[in-house]
């Protein structure tokens, strides 16, 4: 692991209330793709999962299941731990708000806001969605026909009163600020900035950080009366998963601050103002950045449990597969933004960009290859002007692929792969390797070995977004195991593919999909 760059990312723990749905999967495979592909840009990468399993939700949904609170979670939450798996994620750990390494680290946390004087002990009164864990001012209300006063996210509020442990947020808004300012790439996309910017300028009041009516929580350090608040106790995993309190040497000093806090939006506030004000608060480093994506509809419609459109992400992987429902996600929508799931959506990119343009090119190239180059890859002659502008794009891929997932932009960085794609399927149709087979067969070659050359780096980067189909397209251009990875992509590398290198039989990577009534979209 020496002398590789460290880089930290992390999906948000899931609550544990409920089955795993499309949103939880959205994120994690989003995260995957940034995990893997800083692995094969050679960093030294901490991938973080888990579940939330603390709060009066969930005791209330382990009554109404007739559980044990602790059974409950043991059961819910390996169903997200097995979602990462199905996904085929490459978490490097799971956490979970139950273990004792997290109890040790919520305690220690709160110890120090005590010794710094960041936290006292006062009585709260006022308005509390259990469904959101979250405290509401009067204003952010609004009252139905049924008189029942509810939340922005919709969810009913109860009127609490009890004695509380406070927070003083008040003091951090002109700090959180001067963080923004600062750091102007600490919380994307911009639009959500903005967001918090506005909330953090309108004023910060002191935050209720116990509870006295429930007990499924951290306990208050000296005070068993209370259980932290569930937000300062979910939030604390990221430090817990890295060693905390001991921060000066292990994961804590390699890995923290986080390079990457992935969340739906609706959580964002949590993670952009409570986050860093609790760590600033505790004399420790902020995150680097928090990136908040958006929500999926089904057919255009909200996804709602009533409704009875959940979408399930296993029975997805069953229908469509599991590379394709990885790519249809992190492809559909430009990432950050809402996005509708449809079956026709999902059918489109499975044939037009996986089986029509990336699973045709390589089977087209790798079958004339096996045919008329003796099931090798072909030696080149001389490139031409149009050969080297194919191979110069696709040689350009890494660089646009590191800003754009850099950024969070994982769409576009799929673009620019299906750019060269396309390129390459220009190519073929002009080159025409199958007229070059009579007339010219030197020139046949060369076309080959550069689309075959192309598809290399294309492979090699699709590892991160469909990684079991990549390995075969990379198996069957006769990669190496050891040169597939971004180093050996630079031409200083001399990775290149070898000519002469015996090739096997190919076999298509990307099937047509084709409902029951044989409607291929």
């Amino acid at each position: 692991m020496s002398g590789r760059p460290p880089f930290y990312i992390t999906t948000p723990i899931y609550y544990v209330n409920a089955s795993p749905h499309i949103g939880h999967a959205y994120t994690t495979v989003a995260c995957d793709m940034v995990a893997r592909f800083k692995r094969l840009d050679g960093y030294d990468v901490k991938f973080l999962t888990g579940t939330d399993e603390h709060g009066q939700k969930v005791e209330k949904s382990a009554q109404a299941d007739g559980m044990d609170p602790q059974a409950f979670t043991d059961r819910v939450s390996r169903n997200f731990r097995d979602l990462a798996t199905a996904l085929n994620c490459t978490n490097d750990d799971f956490i979970r708000t139950t273990e004792s390494r997290h109890t040790r680290a919520c305690q220690a946390l709160w110890t120090t806001l005590i010794e710094r004087d960041q936290i006292y002990l006062g009585s709260y009164a006022g308005w509390y969605a259990v469904r959101d864990e979250a405290f509401y001012n009067e204003d952010e209300l609004t009252t139905g026909p049924d008189g029942v006063k509810r939340a922005p996210s919709g969810a009913e509020v109860e009127w609490v009163e009890e004695p509380s442990y406070f927070f003083r947020l008040s003091r951090w808004a002109e700090p959180l600020l001067k963080f923004y300012d600062e750091n102007p790439d600490f919380i994307a996309p911009d639009s959500r900035r903005n967001e918090v910017l506005s909330f953090v300028r309108g004023g910060l009041t002191d935050l209720s950080v116990s509870r006295t009516t429930f007990q499924w929580g951290v306990p208050v350090p000296g005070d068993d009366d209370h259980i932290m608040y569930v937000w300062l106790d979910a939030l604390t995993n990221y430090i817990t998963a890295v060693g905390y309190p001991e921060t000066d040497t292990g994961q804590y000093a390699t890995h923290w601050p986080a390079d990457l806090h992935m969340m739906g939006k609706d959580i964002l506030r949590f993670h952009a103002v409570y986050w860093p004000a609790f760590l600033m608060a505790a004399d420790l480093a902020p995150p680097r950045r928090v990136f908040a994506h958006g929500w999926w509809t089904n057919e255009g419609q909200k996804v709602s449990k009533s409704v009875g459109n959940v979408i399930d992400p296993l029975t997805l992987v069953e229908t469509y597969g599991l590379d394709q429902v990885r790519y249809f996600l992190l492809r559909e929508v430009p990432f950050g933004n809402d996005g509708d799931y449809s079956h026709r959506a999902m059918v489109n990119r499975m044939n037009g960009d996986l089986a029509n343009d990336l699973g045709n090119l390589a089977q087209r190239t790798l079958s004339m290859i096996h045919k008329n180059c003796g099931q090798a890859v072909p030696q080149p002659g001389p490139f031409a002007d149009e050969d080297r502008t194919l191979l110069d794009q696709a040689g350009g891929l890494v660089d646009t692929l590191r800003a754009a997932i850099d950024r969070q932009a994982l769409h576009e960085a799929l673009e620019a792969l299906w750019v060269v794609v396309r390129a390459a399927n220009a190519y073929v149709d002009r080159q025409a390797p199958w007229a070059l087979r009579k007339t010219d067969p030197a020139r046949m070659a060369t076309v080959l070995y550069v689309l075959a050359e192309t598809l290399r780096p294309v492979a090699v980067l699709m590892q991160a977004v469909t990684p079991d189909s990549a390995a075969r397209m990379l198996d069957q251009l006769g990669v190496p195991a050891d040169a597939r990875d971004i180093a050996a992509l630079g031409e200083e590398a001399g990775r290149a593919l070898v000519p002469g290198t015996a090739l096997p039989k190919p076999v298509g990577i990307f099937p047509r999909y084709v409902d029951e009534t044989g409607d291929a979209g």
